[in-house]
């Protein structure tokens, strides 16, 4: 059964002289008044006579009574919670008229209920935590969570190096005309060697039809001079005319073979290497940071999937709010944060997390409403009606949006004056 409160009774506690009211069922009751009236007082006691002694004011007792603190709610079960006398002993008596202690109270009464600046002033991961606790996947987000962030520092730092990949290929020279691999001199002398074998044959023929040539001229000579030889000589001379033209076709069409492309390729073969070390070295550092790219693209496919699974984790998570989720660690609201929340937000969500929390506990304590504007209340009002929630808050204003004034520890009548002033209790208004 969900628990509010149908009525409290307060004197002498705090600033509260003697207070009674009724607050509304479902939706927001506002106690205004001005500074230092007891407004906030009063949400004190609630939360001493409920949450026990430790909510207990260091000054509980109002300045200057004679008559000690007292305190009396009725819960919507029929529960009656009162303290009374020097020590301000608590009773607990339930519908049946059976005693129970503040073990009863504690089994219906959240604590942030009635201390929500707690949850508020937390941190938003301790608000996150919280939300998870109560739909109960905290262990399987952290898992998540922490194979996110493995992959994303992994991806993180690969995209680094992929980064430094890129500039560092960018940045390197590069010879578009020298070959793929490196030249070998040893081929470039091998070829010069072979073509300077063959010139030295070329050469060794012209040499062969000069010798030729000289001989015949001698042999003319000789013939000249030892006609007595003719017939011998001639035939000799006829052989050695047969071997001249025989060589001379054999060099009439030779030519000579150029090294000296290869003398320049062998001078400048370092360069050329140079130059070819340098493209390897640019087309290595560009296959890195692809392969750097790839390994980027594959962690983060990873990584989307890993929060998709997240998504769908707390999508199919009974939360308490529709639009509430948990992202990066934090508490978030229809895509937003906590501190780019609005107030009316903030309030709406604090207040259905607490509720979750202890479903029986009905009722909310809100101190300082003065900070939202009268839309904001009031759409903050229409939303705990709609969910069947009671809160019980305090102002500082007289407007009409309070429906108790507090002055001077009273609850005022619409004209000003302390109700029923002659009596020990005061009643509201609604």
């Amino acid at each position: 059964m969900v628990m509010k409160i149908n009525k409290l009774e307060i004197e002498n506690v705090k600033r509260v002289k003697a207070v009674k009211i009724e607050p509304t069922q479902n939706g927001l009751t506002i106690v205004g008044g001005n500074n230092n009236q007891g407004k906030t007082s009063v949400l004190d006691a609630i939360a001493w006579a409920l949450g026990g002694d430790r909510y207990k004011p260091s000054q509980a007792s109002r300045e200057g009574s004679l008559t000690p603190p007292h305190l009396h709610i009725v819960m919507s079960n029929g529960l009656i919670v009162e303290r009374r006398g020097k020590n301000s002993d608590l009773k607990v008596t339930d519908p049946n008229g059976q005693k129970g202690g503040q073990q009863l109270l504690n089994s219906f009464v959240e604590e942030l209920a009635i201390n929500l600046p707690k949850f508020i002033e937390s941190s938003s991961k301790e608000k996150a935590q919280t939300l998870l606790k109560i739909i109960g996947v905290g262990d399987q987000l952290f898992e998540l969570e922490r194979a996110e962030n493995e992959q994303y520092n992994q991806r993180r730092a690969i995209g680094q190096i992929k980064d430094q990949k890129d500039k560092f290929a960018k940045e390197m020279q590069y010879y578009p005309d020298a070959p793929k691999e490196l030249v070998s001199i040893t081929e470039l002398v091998n070829q010069q060697q072979e073509i300077l074998a063959r010139n030295g044959e070329n050469q060794r023929k012209r040499q062969q039809v000069t010798e030729i040539s000289q001989r015949f001229e001698t042999e003319r000579q000789q013939i000249e001079n030892m006609r007595q030889q003719l017939l011998d000589l001639e035939t000799k001379h006829n052989q050695t005319i047969i071997d001249l033209e025989t060589a001379q076709k054999s060099a009439q069409d030779i030519q000579d073979e150029s090294t000296a492309e290869l003398e320049r390729n062998i001078a400048e073969i370092e360069e050329i290497n140079r130059r070819v070390r340098v493209n390897l070295d640019k087309d290595k550092a560009e296959e890195d940071a692809l392969d750097y790219k790839n390994q980027y693209d594959t962690l983060t496919v990873k990584i989307e999937d890993i929060r998709q699974q997240k998504s769908e984790l707390l999508t199919n998570s009974a939360l308490p709010l529709p639009g509430l989720s948990v992202e990066d660690g934090e508490l978030t609201y229809n895509g937003q944060r906590w501190d780019n929340m609005s107030g009316s937000d903030q309030l709406k969500v604090s207040t259905a997390i607490v509720r979750k929390l202890k479903p029986d506990c009905g009722f909310i304590l809100l101190d300082k409403l003065e900070q939202m504007d009268l839309t904001s209340l009031n759409e903050f009002s229409q939303w705990l009606e709609q969910e069947g929630l009671q809160a019980i808050a305090t102002r500082v204003s007289t407007g009409e949006e309070c429906e108790i004034i507090i002055e001077d520890g009273y609850v005022t009548e619409s004209n000003g004056e302390p109700q029923n002033k002659q009596t020990t209790w005061k009643e509201g208004t609604f």
